[in-house]
């Protein structure tokens, strides 16, 4: 059985995703967003901003690159991945991000409309799972 890894988040590009092909002519597409928080401390309004790096994938790295940029709204439904490795001093790194499963891009300008968010999955039809047979415990 799976642990339940997942994670949504919502943010804003901090500058334009990169796109490359991996040497099996895969589309990768990274970018990092922005999310802010507020909270009240002492009176006074404070804001509590954090960058996530993010990961897309095939179809949705096209997508990433064709919508993203600087400064867009983004809503990312994916799974948090560990990257380790050893640097050439012998001492572990690790490294924390997301890998998109779906991405929402916000409307740029009024014009756009409240209501026309381009949203793109990778994810399985929902059909699919509902046809799988159900493994006994």
């Amino acid at each position: 059985m799976n642990h339940l890894n997942s994670i949504l988040i919502e943010g804003c590009l901090v500058r334009d995703p990169l796109f490359r092909m991996t040497a099996k002519g895969i589309a990768l597409c990274t970018f990092s967003i922005a999310t802010n928080r507020f909270y009240k401390q002492e009176g006074n309004m404070e804001k509590e901003t954090s960058y996530f790096d993010v990961e897309s994938w095939t179809k949705l790295a096209e997508k990433s690159r064709m919508y993203g940029h600087k400064g867009r709204g983004v809503r990312v439904v994916g799974r948090l991945r560990q990257n380790r490795w050893t640097d050439t001093d012998g001492k572990t790194k690790s490294r924390v991000y997301i890998v998109a499963e779906h991405l929402e891009f916000r409307p740029e300008s009024k014009q756009d409309g409240e209501g026309s968010v381009a949203a793109y999955s990778d994810r399985a039809p929902a059909q699919a799972f509902a046809d799988a047979a159900v493994p006994e415990f």
